[in-house]
C-alpha cells in the first residue's frame, strides 16, 4: 500500500495525516539492499517526510529531512514534495546493532547523537531551514521535537517499520496529529490520553489489514483511522478530508547529472577527459548509473567554457 489519508476532527481542533507505506519502504529496502536496522531507520524517515510533504501547499513545494549523527548509520537524507513523491538514502544501509532490551531494532543507537535539519523550498527567494539537536535518534520523537521547537506547533508523530524474517518489510506506516491554532483545551487533554494508549502503528496496520479481505486501500485507511480514534469523545470525532498518494519516486535524469558534471568547472572536467576519457555517475537515491563517454564529456566541456566566459 502507498496511500495516505488527511482528516480533521469535528471541532477543528486538530488535523490528522495517516499513511500505510509498506510498499514504499520495501521499494527503498530493495534499492539500497538495506539491513533490517537500516530499513527501519530509513523507512521511518521516508514515512515521516512523506507525511510532512502532504502538509505543503503546492505540489512543487519540496522539503528535505537530514538526520546526521555519530552512530554507525552516519546520515539519513530524504526529500519529499507536495505531490506525495518521496526518495531517500542512508549512508550505511548495512548498519547492524544488537537489539534493544525490549527486543526492538535499535534505531536510536544507529543514529546516535547529532542534529536534525529540515529544509523547505516553498518557491521563495531563500528556503526555510530549521535545525535542532537530536532528542533520541528514534525519528518520531525527534520530528515531534522539531515541530515544537522550530515551528512552534504541538504535534505528535508516530512512525513504524516491521520486518519479516526474510528481511522484507511486513508493515510500515505513520501518523502525524497536529493541533490547530484555536484548538479546544478539552481536545488536547483527550488526545494526550489517547496517544498514551495507542499500540504501535505497525501493530494497528497488521490488525486492520488482516480483517480487510476485498477492501480497497482507501477503505483500509478508513478502518485504521476509526481503530485509532474511536475512543475520543463524540465532539472530537475524526472525519476524513481526502485521500492522497504517497510513494517512492526518484526523479534523477541524465540532464541533471550533466549539470553536476558542468558544475565541477572547466579545469577539472578537462582533466577527467584527458586522464579517463569517460565518467560514470551513480544516483545516491536510486542507484541508477549514468555513463558519459568522451564525446559527451567534450560537449559538456564546451558548455562549461561558455558559462565561464
Amino acid at each position: 500500500m502507498n496511500k495516505a489519508l488527511i482528516a480533521m476532527d469535528k471541532s477543528h481542533s486538530f488535523r490528522v495525516y495517516l499513511a500505510i507505506t509498506t510498499k514504499m519502504v520495501e521499494d527503498a529496502r530493495r534499492i539500497h539492499q538495506a539491513s533490517p536496522l537500516g530499513t527501519a531507520a530509513l523507512g521511518r524517515v521516508l514515512t515521516g517526510a512523506g507525511l510532512m510533504g502532504l502538509q505543503l501547499k503546492n505540489n512543487d513545494d519540496k522539503l528535505t529531512i537530514q538526520f546526521k549523527g555519530d552512530g554507525p548509520a552516519v546520515e539519513i537524507l530524504v526529500t519529499a514534495n507536495g505531490e506525495g513523491y518521496v526518495k531517500g538514502y542512508i549512508s550505511n544501509p548495512n548498519v547492524e546493532l544488537p537489539l534493544k532490551d525490549n527486543g526492538k531494532l535499535n534505531v536510536g543507537g544507529a543514529i546516535g547523537a547529532g542534529t536534525l535539519t529540515v529544509i523547505k523550498d516553498l518557491g521563495w527567494r531563500e528556503p526555510y531551514v530549521g535545525k535542532i539537536e537530536l532528542v533520541s535518534g528514534e525519528i518520531a520523537e525527534d520530528l515531534s521535537a522539531y515541530f515544537f521547537l522550530s515551528e512552534q506547533q504541538s504535534t505528535s508523530v508516530a512512525l513504524g517499520v516491521k520486518i519479516n524474517k526474510d528481511h522484507s518489510v511486513l508493515a510500515a506506516g505513520g501518523m502525524i496529529i497536529q493541533m490547530m491554532p484555536e484548538a479546544k483545551s478539552a481536545a488536547v487533554d483527550a488526545l494526550e490520553k489517547l496517544v498514551n494508549t495507542i499500540p504501535p502503528i505497525t501493530s494497528l496496520i497488521e490488525e486492520v489489514i488482516e480483517k480487510s479481505a476485498g477492501k480497497t486501500e482507501e477503505a483500509i485507511l478508513d478502518d485504521l483511522m476509526i481503530r485509532i480514534f474511536s475512543k475520543l469523545p463524540e465532539e472530537f470525532t475524526v472525519e476524513r478530508l481526502e485521500y492522497r498518494d504517497i510513494k517512492w519516486n526518484c526523479d534523477c535524469c541524465e540532464e541533471r547529472l550533466e549539470e553536476v558534471i558542468i558544475s565541477i568547472g572547466t579545469k577539472d572536467l578537462q582533466e577527467i577527459i584527458e586522464e579517463d576519457g569517460q565518467a560514470e555517475l551513480v544516483c545516491q537515491f536510486c542507484g541508477t548509473k549514468y555513463h558519459f563517454d568522451k564525446e559527451h564529456l567534450n560537449k559538456l566541456l564546451e558548455e562549461s567554457i561558455k558559462k565561464e566566459v
